[in-house]
């Protein structure tokens, strides 16, 4: 079976960036999200993203145009998944809500279609064990912004099959991403190594031994990372930060994952980084 059509679950950052992607390169691609003021702001997103991308000369005005005309919107998951050959889940990093979405597709695609989740800290192993073929279930973890970052961490559950493995391996090098595969743990590799990092930049903080500023200036040219941990909270979502420091705590039991309690209290004030105009920097 080739994937000539996709479903992106969940219009925010990641989903947008997914859809952006997946229709630059040929694909048909529904996005799904119940809030249509949501699906809104996506397409917009998507528009102005590819905008940046013709005026780089990444891509030209056709190209544009044709990617736009690929991409339609649905508040059906059911409906949207019947037709799907591959359903991408990119919706907010709560477990619950993740089964939940697997169980309706489960349901609703075809036998043979993969489903796949983009966590970032979530057992695939468990997400599975919400559906009727876990062979089927797979991790596909994009990195955010989705249209710039080359990484796919791909993630096999414990009963994910070579054939589910490898057609999502060949999909990512289709969308011109390089997938690395990895096994089902909490974190994975990229977040169980980068979210300690954050939250300790958190730590140093709250503790006062220097300003935002200083702590990413100093990883930036100390460390030669191309942004700081903070800002790199603040891009992630601070609250997308903290639910993958729990799952890292809870599942791995070790108090180096404990979140911050800065962190927690900057997502109770609803501080979230650049998608509300304030984190550990203030955005415009």
């Amino acid at each position: 079976m080739s994937i000539e059509r996709i479903v992106v679950v969940g219009a925010g950052t990641m989903g947008n960036g997914i859809a952006h992607v997946t229709a630059l390169h040929g694909i048909a691609t529904t996005l799904v999200d119940v809030d249509t003021g949501a699906l809104e702001r996506a397409l917009a997103s998507i528009d102005r993203n590819l905008d940046r991308q013709v005026t780089k000369g990444v891509v030209d005005e056709a190209a544009k145009t044709a990617a736009l005309a690929r991409i339609v919107t649905s508040q059906d998951l059911a409906v949207a998944a019947a037709e799907a050959d591959l359903v991408i889940e990119a919706a907010p990093e709560r477990a619950e809500l993740k089964y939940t979405i697997f169980e309706t597709i489960d349901r609703a695609a075809p036998r043979g279609t993969i489903l796949a989740s983009n966590t970032s800290s979530i057992s695939i192993t468990e997400i599975a064990a919400h559906t009727e073929r876990p062979e089927d279930v797979i991790g596909m973890h994009f990195m955010n912004p989705v249209p710039v970052m080359q990484l796919v961490e791909v993630i096999r559950g414990l009963a994910t099959s070579d054939v589910t493995t490898r057609k999502v391996v060949e999909l990512a090098e289709a969308l011109g991403k390089t997938p690395v595969e990895v096994n089902d743990s909490p974190g994975f590799v990229s977040n169980r190594v980068l979210l300690p990092m954050i939250n300790e930049a958190i730590f140093a903080l709250m503790e006062g031994v220097a300003t935002p500023e200083a702590i990413d200036t100093v990883m930036k040219l100390g460390m030669n990372h191309p942004m700081g941990p903070l800002a790199l909270a603040d891009l992630i979502g601070l609250d997308t930060c903290l639910s993958i420091l729990e799952v890292l705590h809870r599942e791995i039991g070790d108090d180096r994952y404990r979140p911050c309690p800065l962190l927690r209290k900057y997502v109770a004030a609803g501080w979230l980084g650049r998608k509300t105009g304030r984190g550990f920097h203030v955005y415009e």
